[in-house]
């Protein structure tokens, strides 16, 4: 079932002041295999005859609303990294078999993918709204970019409706529709109810209640918010699309997914703080928002009660004296220190989970995906 591979074992030190020595491999074959970059060309290539589909008049005699959707979909679609609609290309090669990598079904996979990367941008454009963030992307957030303000609601979710469209005119006649229309279903589903926790732990421009910030109730939001669709489902689409139906395969993949994307948020959280936002896109606002993060919860486990003070009073905030001060108390309780030993034991944890997978699941594709995840840290310092 598995395309034969040949495997590269790629060793190199990761941080050497953490003395980690990783194990990455990646894969190389003939013809269909192609490097990340060349892929994103492919997967770009396409994406004319996506907003073709999307804005064809068809049914609908309002042209109009069709030109505005075109302009929605190329200032907050194609403008990502992608890794969501790449992880579905790979994932796909790499669980078909043979006769099943045809051109037409390698398209079928790439336009699955942009499903994926249209519903990130539907999140993303109702999560800027709702957190009234600046920037995304390098750019003005789109309820900013020309006044646009919350018409953007209804953008978010044609957005969202785009998604069924394709998947209507692309898969309707596969065995693998319905399935695919529940799982687009049932992961926006939990990703909604992971933000709706993430929403209520947060202060709402009142006092933040720190007594909410439990790392069970953290690690809630992670796995509903996060881990679903930005790691089960890319996965789990192309497992479908691949025609698989073995039900252990998906329980197997399900389990590392949800914990490599439990490092993802909690990597979000720390770049949120630290990052540099000229490489990560964006302004972190968590503080001021006073979101139920990874760092505000580790700081309130360690916090004395002076310190717990200085976080009820500052934390949630939007003055950015009181931003400020709470950073500063991160650094004191030696946040980003505790946060380089997290990620360190992490990645070993998850490449042992990973050697663990059976079942047919190729190891390279976690490996590579977790190589992704890891690559991702940029800091200010």
């Amino acid at each position: 079932m598995i395309n034969k591979l040949i495997v590269i074992v790629e060793i190199f030190i990761f941080r050497s002041t953490n003395a980690g020595v990783r194990t990455i491999y990646s894969s190389t074959s003939q013809n269909t295999f192609l490097s990340s970059k060349d892929e994103s060309r492919e997967l770009m290539a396409i994406w004319p005859d996506i907003v073709r589909d999307l804005t064809d008049a068809g049914d609908l005699d309002i042209p109009d609303v069709t030109k505005w959707l075109a302009k929605v979909l190329q200032y907050n679609v194609p403008v990502g990294k992608k890794n969501r609609a790449l992880t579905v290309i790979h994932a796909y090669k790499l669980l078909s078999s043979s006769d099943q990598l045809t051109e037409e079904n390698i398209r079928l996979a790439r336009i699955l993918g942009w499903c994926i990367e249209l519903l990130q941008a539907f999140f993303l454009v109702i999560d800027d709204i709702q957190d009234q963030s600046k920037m995304r992307r390098n750019q003005p957030c789109w309820y900013l970019n020309n006044g646009i303000g919350l018409a953007a609601v209804n953008d978010g979710i044609m957005l969202k409706m785009c998604i069924y469209r394709l998947l209507r005119k692309h898969f309707k006649s596969k065995d693998c529709y319905l399935n695919l229309i529940e799982l687009f279903l049932d992961s926006t589903w939990k990703t909604l109810m992971g933000q709706c926790l993430d929403l209520l732990s947060t202060n709402f421009g009142k006092k933040s209640n720190l007594d909410l910030f439990t790392m069970d109730r953290y690690n809630s939001i992670a796995k509903y918010k996060t881990a679903y669709y930005s790691f089960v489902l890319p996965t789990t689409a192309a497992m479908c699309l691949a025609n698989i139906k073995d039900s252990e395969m998906y329980r197997q993949a399900k389990t590392i997914l949800l914990e490599m994307g439990h490092f993802f948020q909690v990597q979000d959280d720390y770049l949120d703080c630290y990052g540099d936002s000229e490489t990560t896109g964006k302004i972190g606002t968590d503080v001021a928002e006073g979101k139920c993060s990874w760092l505000v919860v580790v700081a309130l486990q360690r916090a004395t009660q002076e310190q717990r003070k200085v976080l009820e009073e500052c934390y949630g905030q939007s003055d950015i004296d009181k931003v400020n001060r709470v950073k500063q108390l991160y650094n004191e309780l030696g946040l980003p220190n505790t946060y380089t030993i997290y990620e360190e034991e992490t990645y070993n944890l998850l490449n042992t989970h990973i050697q663990q997978v059976s079942r047919g699941l190729p190891h390279d594709f976690f490996f590579k995906l977790l190589h992704r995840v890891c690559r991702r840290v940029a800091r200010k310092d």
